[in-house]
C-alpha cells in the first residue's frame, strides 16, 4: 500500500495521473480497429463512446464498451484505497475520490492513446457515481435503462438519467457534502454542453436511435482460383 502519511501530496499526483491514464483506454476505438476494421470516430456522430458504438456497431459492440467504460469511472475513483491518509467518507475523502473521477472523465474525454479524440464520458461518468454514490447511481441507471428500451435515444436516456442525479443527491438522499452536491450539479450542466448536438437533432427530430440489435460481424469470402 502507498503510504500516503508519509506523502500525501505525491500520491494524490501519482493516482491522478493513472485516474487519466484509465480513463484514457479508448475501449471503442479498439474494438473498432480489431474486431470490425473500423475507426468508431469516422461514423456515426463522430465520438468515441457508448452511444456511437451502440448506433454504429451495435449492441453486441455497444455493451462491452459500456460495461468497461462504466468500469474504468468506478475504478479511477477506488484507487483511494491505495492511500491510507484519508478518512472513509470524511469530506477530504470525497473531495480526492471527485478529483480522481475527474481525471479518469478527461481521460475518456481527451484521451491521450488515440490522438485526444474521446467521447462525451456519460458512462465513465456512471462508473464514477457508482463508486461514490452507488445508491443514486443504481435509481439513474435504472432511469436510463427504462428510458432507452423506450425511446431508444441513448443522447435523451443519459441526459434525463444524468438529471435526475442531484436531485437523488440533494432531495431524496439530502446529501450535506458540498463538493458532491456540486459534483452532481456539474455533471447536469456538462451533459447539456456536450450533447448539444444531440438536442438540436431531437428538436429537429433527426437523431439516430440506438441499434438495439446484435450486428454480425461481415465476413470477407475467399477467392475460388
Amino acid at each position: 500500500m502507498f503510504n500516503a502519511y508519509d506523502s500525501p501530496i505525491l500520491f494524490n499526483i501519482v493516482a491522478i495521473i493513472v485516474a487519466y491514464l484509465l480513463g484514457s483506454i479508448p475501449s471503442s476505438v479498439w474494438i473498432g480497429r480489431i474486431f470490425y476494421g473500423i475507426d468508431i470516430r469516422e461514423h456515426g456522430s463522430g465520438n468515441a463512446g457508448t452511444t456511437n458504438t451502440f448506433r454504429v456497431m451495435g449492441v453486441k459492440a455497444g455493451i462491452p464498451v459500456l460495461i468497461f467504460d462504466v468500469f474504468k469511472g468506478w475504478a479511477a475513483v477506488k484507487l483511494i484505497y491505495f492511500s491510507n491518509y484519508y478518512i472513509p467518507q470524511s469530506g477530504d475523502y470525497v473531495n480526492i475520490e471527485l478529483l480522481l473521477g475527474l481525471a479518469a472523465l478527461i481521460g475518456h474525454i481527451f484521451p491521450v492513446y488515440v490522438g485526444f479524440k474521446g467521447g462525451k464520458g456519460v458512462a465513465t461518468l456512471l462508473g464514477i457515481v457508482v463508486a461514490i454514490h452507488p445508491y443514486s447511481a443504481l435509481i439513474s441507471a435504472v432511469i436510463f435503462i427504462i428510458l432507452l428500451l423506450s425511446t431508444r435515444y441513448v443522447s435523451l436516456s443519459s441526459m434525463l438519467a444524468g438529471f435526475s442525479f442531484p436531485i437523488l443527491i440533494i432531495v431524496i438522499f439530502k446529501t450535506t457534502t458540498i463538493s458532491l452536491i456540486i459534483f452532481s450539479l456539474i455533471i447536469a450542466v456538462l451533459l447539456l454542453f456536450t450533447h448539444q448536438r444531440n438536442i438540436e437533432r431531437l428538436f429537429a427530430k433527426e437523431e439516430s436511435k440506438a441499434n438495439l440489435k446484435i450486428k454480425k460481424k461481415k465476413k470477407t469470402s475467399a477467392l475460388l482460383v
